[in-house]
C-alpha cells in the first residue's frame, strides 16, 4: 500500500485549469455543467461518521476495542485511496490524469462504508492483512455495481451509492460464511462485552446518529436546496422515530422489562438506513417516520433473534449483527421506494417499468454482492494468511502490544 499511495500522487492532477503553475491548490467541481460543490462542513459530518461513528460502534467487544477502533481508521483510510484511484480511471482514459476533489473524495470514503459494513461481520476473526484483501477486493466490486447500475439501469447516482448498506451486509454476511470454521460456537469465548465496552460502543452510535442526515443528504444537488433540507428533515424524523421505537420494543422483548444497549446502539440508526435508500421517493414527514418504525421494529426483532439462529441453522457468525443494522433496514428502504413511486404515479405503463428496473437494481447488487463476497471469503480463508486461530479470536493482545502487561525479565 505505501508503493500505490507513492505513485498515485503521479497520476492525480488537483490543479485547476486556471492555474497552470498548481499555486491555487485544488480543483474546483462548480464550474460549468460538472457536479454540484460539497462544503467542507459536509464534508467532515461524513469524516466523523466513517472514522469516529463506525470506528466506536464496534468498540463494544471487551478484549477488542483497540483492533476495533485502528483497523477501522486502517480500512477506511486504504479503502478511499483505492477508490480515488477506481473512480478516476475513467478520467485517466480521457484526459491522461486523475482530477480529485472535496466531492472525489468524500464519494470514495462513501464507497469506502460498504467496506467497513463488511468488516462488522467477520470482526475479531481475521488479521490485518487479511483486512487489506478485503478491502482492496470489495471497494473493486462496490464500485463495479454502481457502474453496472448507472450505465445500464440508469440508476440515480445518489440511489446508486446509498446501495452501499445491502451491498456491504451481503458481502460480509457471504465472507463471515465462508470463513466460519466448525466448533466455533464454544471456541469464541472472549466474544463478550461490558459496561466500559458498551459506554464507548454507544458514543459511536451517538455520533453517526448525530451526523447521518448530512450522510444522506450530502449528494443532492445544492442547486435545489428544498431537496436537501427534505431530505435532511426526513432522515432526522426517521432517527427520531426509530430511537424511540428501538427503546420500545427492546423493553417490550426483554422478559425483566429492562432495555439492552446492544441493541440500542446499534437499532436506533434503522430509521436512517433505510430512508437513505428511499431518499428520492420520500417527501412527506410521515412516510420518513412510518418508515423509521418500522425499520427499527424489524431491526431490533432481527437483533434479538436472528445472530443466534443464522449460526445455528447456517454456521453465519455475524458479529456485530450486520444484517440487522444495514441489510434489513436496506432491504425496507429499497421496498418502500418501490411502493412510494409506484403510489405518486398516475401512468401504470410507467410504473410497471420503474418496478421492473427497481427490481433488477436489488438483483444486481445482491448477485454481484455475493459473488464477490464468496470469491472473496475463498481467498481469505487460505491458511496462507495465517488466520487467527479461536482462542485469539477476539483479543487485542494478538496484534497490539501491552507494555504493562509484558513480563519482566
Amino acid at each position: 500500500m505505501n508503493r500505490i499511495r507513492c505513485v498515485t500522487p503521479a497520476f492525480c492532477d488537483t490543479r485547476t485549469d486556471s492555474a497552470p503553475d498548481g499555486r491555487s491548490g485544488w480543483c474546483c467541481s462548480c464550474q460549468g455543467s460538472a457536479p454540484p460543490r460539497v462544503s467542507c462542513d459536509e464534508f467532515q459530518d461524513v469524516n466523523v461518521m466513517v472514522v469516529l461513528g463506525f470506528g466506536f460502534l464496534c468498540t463494544f467487544l471487551v478484549r477488542h476495542g483497540f483492533s476495533s477502533s485502528g483497523f477501522n481508521l486502517f480500512v477506511a483510510t486504504i479503502a478511499t485511496q483505492w477508490a480515488l484511484i477506481l473512480m478516476g480511471i475513467e478520467s485517466w482514459y480521457d484526459k491522461r490524469r486523475i482530477l480529485v476533489d472535496l466531492r472525489s473524495i468524500l464519494v470514495a470514503e462513501m464507497s469506502a462504508a460498504s467496506a467497513l459494513i463488511s468488516l462488522g461481520a467477520v470482526l475479531g476473526k481475521v488479521n490485518p492483512v487479511q483486512l487489506i484483501l478485503l478491502a482492496l477486493l470489495e471497494v473493486p466490486a462496490f464500485i463495479l455495481n454502481e457502474w453496472v447500475l448507472l450505465s445500464l439501469l440508469k440508476v440515480r447516482p445518489q440511489n446508486n451509492i446509498m446501495l452501499l448498506h445491502i451491498f456491504g451486509a451481503f458481502f460480509g454476511l457471504t465472507l463471515t460464511w465462508i470463513l466460519h470454521r466448525k466448533g466455533s460456537q464454544q471456541g469464541f469465548e472472549k466474544e463478550k462485552f461490558d459496561k466500559k465496552s458498551g459506554l464507548f460502543s454507544m458514543l459511536g452510535s451517538l455520533f453517526l446518529w448525530m451526523f447521518w442526515p448530512t450522510f444522506n443528504s450530502v449528494l443532492v444537488d445544492d442547486r435545489f436546496p428544498e431537496r436537501k433540507l427534505e431530505a435532511v428533515c426526513s432522515t432526522y424524523l426517521a432517527l427520531a422515530v426509530s430511537a424511540v421505537t428501538a427503546a420500545s420494543v427492546s423493553v417490550l422483548s426483554s422478559a425483566r422489562g429492562k432495555l439492552n444497549l446492544i441493541q440500542m446502539q446499534s437499532c436506533i440508526l434503522a430509521g436512517g438506513v433505510a430512508v437513505g435508500a428511499s431518499m428520492t421517493a420520500v417527501h412527506q414527514p410521515w412516510e420518513a417516520m412510518a418508515i423509521g418504525f418500522t425499520a427499527a421494529v424489524l431491526s431490533t426483532t432481527g437483533f434479538k433473534y436472528l445472530k443466534s439462529h443464522m449460526l445455528l441453522a447456517f454456521d453465519c457468525h455475524d458479529t456485530a449483527a450486520t444484517l440487522s443494522t444495514h441489510g434489513l433496514p436496506g432491504l425496507l428502504g429499497w421496498f418502500a421506494h418501490l411502493i412510494l413511486e409506484i403510489k405518486n404515479c398516475d401512468d401504470h405503463t410507467v410504473a410497471i417499468r420503474f418496478a421492473v428496473f427497481h427490481i433488477c437494481t436489488l438483483l444486481v447488487t445482491i448477485t454481484i454482492s455475493l459473488t464477490t463476497g464468496a470469491l472473496t471469503g475463498f481467498l481469505l480463508s487460505l491458511n496462507f494468511w495465517r488466520p487467527p486461530q479461536n482462542r485469539k479470536c477476539f483479543d487485542d493482545q494478538a496484534f497490539w502490544e501491552f507494555p504493562h502487561l509484558a513480563v519482566r525479565k
